[in-house]
């Protein structure tokens, strides 16, 4: 019987992997993204209802949010339609939103839905930094990492295998959402990515920041100022999700000149 669960895992993993059109990297996907964003639109409201939102007609940084979002996914839809596959972007509808909590962490959800926290601004200190961060955090979503995964753990769950349900109505399916996405989540809002997800939301998440006008080089002294905080002390929520190799400074650098061919300051 164990055997043929096995043999029912690896012919799901097979069935379901699809090449995603922006990385060009095979990835596992047994949810559809149309009910990965249905349960992240219900998060994100159960979330957004229990949390202290600021206001963006009242408050200067909450705006400073809202403009960086922005921004971004007018990027992001340009640059996808550039590349003939604005029906990637199927369903997203952006929200972008600030929250009062002294939390260093900034998330977005499959579908668009984003936050940043009001502890995370002190660490990014300037708008360009903000929009590194979110612009890596939406490259997550975009890329479908949230899916890839939810699919992992399914897998190890055994669902979607030989008698598994693969559907959102599933009750281990909408446990393992809440564990990866769910406000009660004691990691962040995402687990621990892997090395190539980290990577693809490196590269990704400069060339937006870039689009949107803003110099993606503001990388490398946030991601200085984030290992400092880290040294002897409790890693900020950001670093716990988000694992910061030694080199990962060195990996900006590399991936700056490529970046910085779509940077067009703003108001030029």
């Amino acid at each position: 019987m164990k055997k043929i669960v096995v043999i029912g895992a690896f012919i799901s993993v097979l069935v379901a992997c699809t090449q995603n059109a922006i990385t060009g990297r095979n990835q596992l996907a047994l949810l559809s993204e149309t009910e990965l964003q249905s349960m992240a639109v219900q998060e994100y409201r159960q979330f957004l209802s229990q949390a202290k939102v600021v206001s963006p007609s009242a408050n200067k940084d909450a705006e400073m949010v809202r403009r960086v979002g922005q921004r971004l996914t007018a990027a992001i839809t340009k640059y996808y339609s550039q590349q003939g596959l604005a029906n990637e972007l199927t369903g997203f509808q952006w929200e972008y939103n600030l929250v009062d909590a002294k939390e260093v962490n900034a998330w977005c959800m499959p579908g668009g839905k984003i936050v940043v926290y009001t502890g995370l601004l002190p660490v990014t200190q300037n708008e360009a930094a903000l929009a590194v961060v979110v612009g890596h955090e939406i490259a997550h979503a975009v890329a479908k990492h949230g899916n890839e995964r939810m699919s992992q753990a399914m897998v190890a769950e055994g669902i979607g295998t030989i008698g598994g349900a693969v559907t959102s109505g599933n009750s281990k399916v909408n446990s393992i959402f809440n564990s990866i996405y769910g406000p009660g989540a004691t990691i962040g809002i995402l687990l621990p990515n892997s090395r190539k997800q980290e990577l693809e939301a490196d590269k990704f998440g400069l060339i937006f920041t870039a689009m949107s006008g803003y110099n993606p080089q503001e990388a490398i002294p946030l991601w200085e100022r984030m290992q400092q905080m880290s040294n002897g002390q409790r890693p900020p929520e950001f670093l716990s999700t988000h694992p910061t190799e030694e080199n990962r400074i060195a990996r900006l650098r590399s991936l700056m000149p490529e970046a910085l061919k779509y940077y067009k300051p703003m108001g030029k």
